[in-house]
């Protein structure tokens, strides 16, 4: 029996659509094998390297630490401050909380971004907010994050001059700030983000079959509820102020983790280095740029003129403060606010059950 295609799909595309999590799966085998294959020839450095990490400095290890803590706390402080646009507000200890945990499922599960966005969303709405509102706010999150790495990305290459031409990330640099100026614009005019979110919906009908209802009147609907944002040109510039925080603030986590390890910071390349690891983190390729943003750094740093063994040495000790040391705080803080969501779902089910069982009481009393 021929199976029959939802309306309006292609062949190639339902075929695309169906082999994808098979393509993803051997993609990732074959990435982990050439970064398997690549460590093992470094072979020197890391014996270099793990000698350095034995004799740390522990003060600038506990600086390298808070830095990073506060880095986490700057972008909760961006989903504060774009929800309040929308009217919805809350203390930061909540949002940070969400951040910690959001940050640990992307960096830990296979499509975790898509996770993580799908875990701040429930967050959001529990907040109080529309659903219009908190796709929104997570939209914005990622242009005014983009933004802000691209924007510190620039002014590295202003900082490395000749030697970022060099290294052909010019290019690189400049489109991809291009291309967030370009969604900020969208996501500021609204008429602009509408139409953007109809070609976008057409898409994924097409691709995956959702969402059922026609675009046109889901965009209707969400332009409703995304009137009562106000976004003025001073929100704009404090969100933005607060994404560049938090990029800085992670990047002085690798200044301390160099002088941790008693070596010197490569000043001259840092922040385009550094730009240009996290821009390849945001590759689809493993979990958190396991294995793309050391690879990257170093290179980048070394070329900088950074202490080969030496920067080995920092950037491993950088992501175990960035990476893996925060991992388990995040998955500590899922948690305790699963944990707590569930006790609120709970309570308000008893509640709910308690006054229904009082009117049909009262119902029944003779008058």
């Amino acid at each position: 029996m021929t199976e029959m295609l939802p309306a309006g799909e292609w062949p190639r595309e339902a075929w695309l659509r169906r082999a994808w999590p098979r393509i993803r799966f051997l993609a990732g085998i074959a990435l982990g094998g050439v970064a398997l294959w690549a460590v093992s020839g470094q072979g020197v450095e890391l014996a270099g390297a793990s000698t350095e990490l034995s004799h740390l400095d522990a003060g600038w290890l506990l600086v390298a630490v808070g830095v990073e803590a506060l880095s986490l706390v700057a972008f909760a402080r961006m989903d504060q401050l774009l929800l309040r646009c929308g009217g919805v507000h809350s203390g930061i200890g909540r949002f940070t909380v969400i951040s910690f945990a959001a940050g640990a499922i992307a960096s830990s599960l296979p499509a975790g971004p898509l996770v993580a966005s799908a875990f701040g969303f429930r967050q959001f709405r529990r907040l109080g907010a529309s659903e219009a509102l908190s796709a929104w706010a997570l939209l914005a999150t990622l242009v005014f994050s983009s933004l802000g790495l691209a924007l510190l990305a620039t002014a590295g290459l202003v900082v490395a001059e000749r030697q970022g031409s060099a290294f052909d990330l010019v290019g690189v640099t400049v489109a991809v700030f291009a291309i967030t100026i370009a969604g900020a614009a969208v996501l500021y005019q609204r008429r602009a983000l509408a139409r953007f979110l109809v070609l976008t919906l057409k898409a994924s009908r097409r691709l995956t079959g959702l969402p059922r209802r026609p675009a046109d009147a889901l965009v209707s609907q969400i332009g409703a509820s995304l009137s009562q944002v106000v976004l003025g040109k001073r929100d704009l510039l404090v969100v933005l102020a607060w994404s560049l925080a938090n990029w800085a603030l992670d990047c002085s986590c690798l200044v301390f983790a160099y002088l941790a390890v008693g070596a010197g910071v490569p000043w001259r390349g840092l922040l385009l280095a550094y730009g240009a690891g996290q821009l390849a983190a945001n590759l689809p390729i493993t979990p958190g740029g396991l294995g793309v943003v050391e690879g990257s750094l170093v290179i980048a740093l070394v070329a900088f003129g950074g202490g080969q063994i030496s920067t080995v040495a920092a950037v491993l000790l950088y992501r175990i403060v960035s990476f893996w040391g925060f991992l388990p705080v995040g998955w500590a803080f899922w948690g305790g606010l699963t944990w707590h969501n569930r006790r609120v779902d709970r309570a308000v089910a008893l509640a709910r059950a308690a006054s229904d069982s009082g009117e049909h009481w009262a119902s029944e009393l003779p008058e």
